[in-house]
């Protein structure tokens, strides 16, 4: 039990410090880059520092092939202590601000790439739902302080105090994870050349992988992202205000994304895999229903708040099974690697379902198209038992 414990507390902590940079750069950074009379057309093209987080693969293999997991994460988290200070002690205006910038994002996208990594290798598989769902809950807590709380504050605080507290803070993890006996996890590898480091996880995946199995992830959170693109104009449209959106869907939202997570990692260590996908699945495409009925106009306009407060527990239940599905299919010793291909391809399919959610909303009306999105969430569960029909996991 103690041990149990144990896993249980470094998953959420190091998580926690694996989704601080994430808010940081896409909420608390915009604000703070407008407060300081930066154009709005710089800020759009800073935002391309973000690009590193769709990189993961490239460096992935090389994770797998030198050092521990444990390493890469400390070096991982006292990059983003320098990158911090970076930015405190950089002009704004300046070429080595933005250098310090996309230094961030990129040592925030190896931070993800080797905990992602160790969570498979040090996580035994019956345990892999329930640590999938404190995974998920406590890297939303981050986007939470990091993005909500950290940008709140900085009305009171001073932007250099709150970039070195982040530096301290990051640097003293990264010690705390470097010295740390019991996070080291030595995998058998065969000996192989950097070569084949690359090749041999694909070369496996694709032994494994059909496509049925390659469509089912990256369809699995469409039909979520297809709603998510324009629940937020939706709000607006509606005619709530910044404040109603802020606490009920932003702040009031992700604490039922949490919730939603750990119910649902229990129930994925509980219920098994498919049992888990097909259930909470389920769940997470009828949420979006609710949205459906929220933009009909004789609904009272209250209804939206149902709505939220559903599709983002039910999201949470979804996400849970199916990063814990992903996880079970990673080779411990292509950890970092097959995780890496496995997240960009769901995430490239998330972030082209949200670029076209706006033509689907504008042409089909916010009711029609909210009902369309249930289809297409429905669709990849309908495809589980097909799936596991062929598929061998390797956990």
């Amino acid at each position: 039990m103690f041990a149990l414990n144990k896993r249980y507390f470094w998953i959420s902590f190091l998580y926690f410090f694996s989704g601080l940079p994430l808010g940081l750069f896409y909420t608390f950074l915009p604000v703070y880059f407008r407060t300081k009379g930066i154009d709005l057309v710089k800020i759009g093209l800073l935002s391309s520092a973000g690009i590193f987080w769709s990189l993961k693969p490239i460096w992935a293999p090389i994770l797998d092939r030198y050092f521990q997991k444990k390493t890469w994460i400390a070096i991982a988290l006292w990059g983003l202590s320098f990158s911090l200070l970076g930015l405190k002690f950089s002009p704004l205006s300046s070429s080595s601000f933005v250098i310090f910038l996309f230094s961030l994002t990129f040592f925030s996208a190896l931070l993800d790439t080797a905990l992602d990594g160790f969570t498979i290798e040090w996580t035994p598989p019956e345990e892999l739902g329930r640590v999938n769902g404190l995974r998920v809950s406590f890297y939303r807590i981050a986007l939470i302080f990091s993005g909500g709380i950290l940008t709140a504050v900085s009305q009171y605080l001073k932007f250099s105090f709150i970039f070195i507290f982040l530096a301290c803070l990051t640097f003293l993890a990264g010690v705390l994870v470097f010295f740390h006996k019991d996070l080291e996890v030595n995998i058998k590898k065969e000996p192989v050349s950097f070569k084949e480091q690359y090749l041999l996880p694909l070369k496996d995946l694709f032994q494994r992988a059909d496509f049925l199995l390659i469509f089912f992830i990256a369809t699995y959170k469409a039909g979520d992202a297809l709603l998510g693109g324009m629940v937020y104009p939706f709000w607006v449209d509606k005619g709530f205000s910044r404040v109603e959106i802020g606490l009920i869907s932003g702040t009031l939202g992700s604490i039922f994304t949490i919730l939603g997570s750990l119910i649902g990692g229990h129930y994925t260590s509980k219920w098994g895999l498919k049992k888990a996908l097909i259930v909470l699945g389920l769940f997470q495409a009828f949420s979006n229903l609710f949205y459906g009925i929220a933009a009909l106009p004789w609904v009272s306009r209250y209804f939206v708040y149902v709505a939220s407060i559903v599709e983002s527990f039910t999201g949470g239940l979804g996400t849970a099974s199916f990063i814990t599905f992903l996880t079970a299919l990673c080779k411990k010793e292509f950890s970092s690697t097959q995780y890496a291909i496995f997240s960009t391809l769901f995430s490239f399919t998330m972030v082209l379902a949200r670029s076209i959610s706006g033509v689907g909303a504008k042409f089909l009306g916010y009711a029609t198209f909210f009902f369309v999105t249930f289809f297409v969430a429905l669709l990849p569960i309908l495809l589980i038992p097909r799936v596991f029909r062929k598929i061998r996991f390797e956990s």
